[in-house]
């Protein structure tokens, strides 16, 4: 049977009990004016009858609005359930209260994260939201049902002796007020407050058990509301970091490799593809021996100490050869992978592609043999797309040392001996100018061309230019022992001071970092004309280290390109 039948049923069985009510009246009073003699008790009878069919009249009533406000309540709980959105969810619980109840307006209020109850909508008869400038409401009542956790009902607060005194309900000419708490756990989580500043007498004790029944399904509605709010913001955030972290995760220049317990990969990072030369597909699923079987061994071996210790092992350098992209140097550093509750659930792989770094080391290795190491530090500081040619006038010392009666013997022995004795003869001057720290210009054949002062400015640098060449001598005295007699060999030594232009010197294609001015040509001038083992140093030079070196003028060198010849000294030793 539908509920409009029943609702049609319950006012038929109203309206017949209220007829024989009035036809049990009339016929009393017929038989009492026609003179009838009636039984003993009969109208005393009649009487009752009419007053049972009279109270059953207002039980059916009071049933069928009972049935109504049940109805009502049914439907309620199915519109306040039907959405999580919280605030679809206040607005629907606030009309309906309205509707209900017959109120001019509605309030609900929740606690805020201070503990303070907040409106958080408020409603009128018309299904309107009200300004907040219109927030005239009994604060007075509100405290009194959330302090007690009871619904508070007033017919007409002027005179209510409870609160007739209050001013905010004098000053807001409020009369009719219903309000109750909202209750999820025996907890208040608000109230529901409803007034009509015109009319009194509009509520009830229906309309509060009513409402009060309402307050608890709207309470378990609202809070599932709120806390499908709160996981939906909280999923957002997560959702957000989530992102966050792989987007960090892909971004790491560094491969990154995460595995279980039994060496299972659960997670590889951008960068471990291009260094593995692997898809991702490929990596995860695959166990750390099977991506990498060159080092499997090796790296079981160190994954087992990290999981046995739960320490870290950083710097391990492999040299693996991979199908698709050959030989590569590695460094690895291994972790243990713990969860939020520090219990090691894995481990997780750094790893470093060292290949490009190991070829620019002997590449830079490579050029150390061949140029100064100062010279070297100079041309990393600059900036390759901004090099240019040209140098810096400065003061310097330029030695120059020639290997004597280099040609003869080269006419009596093999070329691989040759460059092998030469070398040993030019390792032991480049060595004698790097003990003093000066800068290596160039090898020319069987000669040495170097300079003090730059690039890194020396206050001493003649002396140290001399030291160079006594050292050189030394060295060879002392490589002599170690040749045969016919590879004795010596050099002659030219040093002078002056100042010349140090810089990139050449073209775009092809430069060269060098010395070039006076001083420098007449060094290689001085240098020719030096005997073997002899060491002749210009008087510009010499006045630099006259108290600190013996020494003896020789005969002036004629230099070509010379107008005048050159006052020149040879170095005995050190004072």
């Amino acid at each position: 049977m539908s509920e409009e039948s029943t609702t049609s049923i319950t006012i038929d069985i109203g309206q017949q009990l209220t007829r024989l009510g009035q036809m049990a009246d009339e016929m009393r009073d017929i038989l009492l004016r026609g003179g009838y003699a009636l039984p003993p008790g009969f109208v005393q009878e009649l009487n009752q009858i009419a007053g049972s069919l009279g109270r059953l009249s207002r039980q059916v009533v009071k049933l069928e609005e009972q049935f109504t406000n049940l109805k009502a309540l049914a439907d309620i709980g199915q519109v306040v359930n039907s959405s999580l959105e919280l605030n679809e969810v206040l607005r629907i619980v606030m009309d309906t209260i309205v509707r209900l109840t017959g109120a001019e307006r509605g309030f609900l209020m929740l606690r805020d994260e201070n503990n303070l109850m907040t409106t958080r909508i408020a409603r009128n008869w018309e299904q309107e939201s009200i300004n907040a400038s219109e927030f005239a409401i009994s604060r007075t009542v509100i405290d009194r049902v959330v302090k007690d956790g009871l619904p508070v009902l007033t017919t007409n607060a002027q005179e209510d002796p409870r609160f007739g005194g209050q001013e905010s309900i004098i000053a807001y000419h409020l009369r009719s007020i219903l309000c109750v708490p909202l209750k999820v756990k025996d907890e208040i989580t608000g109230v529901m407050y409803t007034d009509n500043r015109i009319r009194v007498g509009i509520f009830t004790a229906a309309e509060r058990d009513l409402l009060t029944a309402f307050a608890n399904q709207a309470a378990v509605a609202i809070e599932n509301a709120r806390l499908f709010e709160s996981v939906r913001r909280t999923l957002a955030e997560v959702t957000e970091l989530k992102n966050l972290m792989d987007n960090v995760f892909a971004s790491i220049a560094s491969g990154v490799i995460t595995a279980d317990i039994e060496d299972n990969i659960l997670l590889c990072n951008r960068a471990t593809e291009e260094i593995l030369g692997q898809s991702a597909c490929d990596v995860v699923g695959h166990t750390i021996s099977e991506i990498l079987p060159p080092i499997a061994v090796d790296l079981s071996r160190h994954v087992n100490i990290v999981r046995q210790t739960d320490q870290n092992m950083v710097g391990l350098e492999f040299t693996p050869m991979l199908p698709n992209r050959g030989q590569i140097n590695l460094s690895l550093n291994l972790s243990p992978l713990k969860d939020a509750s520090h219990n090691t659930q894995g481990v997780a792989i750094v790893l470093d592609d060292l290949t490009e770094k190991r070829r620019l080391e002997a590449t830079r290795k490579l050029f150390g043999r061949m140029v100064s190491p100062a010279v070297i530090d100079v041309i990393e500081g600059m900036d390759p797309d901004q090099l240019q040619l040209g140098g810096k006038r400065t003061a310097i010392t330029t030695l120059f040392a020639d290997v004597r009666g280099f040609t003869s013997f080269s006419e009596t022995i093999s070329p691989e001996k040759l460059v092998s004795i030469l070398n040993r003869y030019l390792a032991a001057a480049a060595d004698a100018v790097l003990e003093q720290q000066g800068t290596i210009d160039k090898f020319m054949g069987d000669a040495i061309m170097a300079w003090f002062n730059a690039p890194i400015p020396q206050p001493d640098h003649t002396l140290r230019a001399v030291k160079t060449a006594l050292g050189i001598r030394d060295a060879i005295y002392a490589l002599h022992k170690a040749l045969p007699a016919e590879a004795h060999l010596s050099f002659g030594v030219g040093i002078t001071f002056g100042e010349a232009v140090l810089g990139l010197i050449g073209t775009q294609d092809k430069i060269e970092y060098t010395a070039i001015g006076d001083c420098v040509n007449t060094a290689k001038r001085i240098q020719e004309n030096a005997s073997g083992g002899q060491i002749l140093i210009s008087a510009e030079a010499y006045a630099h280290v006259i108290d600190l070196v013996d020494a003896r003028m020789v005969e002036p060198v004629i230099a070509k390109g010379k107008r005048a010849p050159l006052e020149v000294y040879e170095i005995l030793g050190m004072r």
